[in-house]
C-alpha cells in the first residue's frame, strides 16, 4: 500500500476525518477527537492502535515499533515501505477504528460499528 492508499482507506471508514495537528501530522479521527491512525509522526510511516494483548507480538516483528508518545496506549508505528502486506494492514487500520469506537458512549457508536 502506498501512503494515498492509507490515507483512502482510513477515510472510508465510518464516520472518519482527516486533519493536520502537531506540524503536520495527518490524523485520522470519529467522534470528532478521538484518533485512530496518524501518518508522519515519526517521519514516515503510519501508527494505530491495536488490541492491548498483542501489542508486544506486533512490536516483535520487523517494521514495527511502539509509537512514539503513545506505546503506553498500545500504538504501534510501520516505517514506509510498510513491512506488512496490504490486507493485514488494512485489517489492523479497521481494528484500531473499532477499537476507538468501543470506547464511545453507545448512543455515538451508532452507525460506526462494523461486523
Amino acid at each position: 500500500m502506498t501512503e494515498h492508499d492509507v490515507v483512502q482507506f482510513c477515510l472510508s471508514l465510518p464516520g472518519a476525518r482527516e486533519d493536520y495537528k502537531w506540524g503536520g501530522v495527518r490524523v485520522f479521527s470519529i467522534a470528532d477527537t478521538k484518533m485512530f491512525a496518524l501518518i508522519g509522526l515519526a517521519g514516515d510511516g503510519v501508527s494505530f492502535k491495536v488490541d492491548q494483548a498483542l501489542f508486544l507480538g506486533h512490536v516483535d516483528r520487523p517494521g514495527v515499533r511502539p509509537a512514539p508518545y503513545l506505546a503506553r496506549a498500545h500504538w504501534v508505528s510501520v516505517a514506509a515501505p510498510y513491512a506488512l502486506g496490504d490486507a493485514e494492514l488494512r485489517g489492523l487500520l479497521k481494528r484500531s477504528h473499532q477499537l476507538v469506537v468501543q470506547r464511545l458512549a453507545k448512543k455515538r457508536q451508532v452507525g460506526l460499528l462494523l461486523d
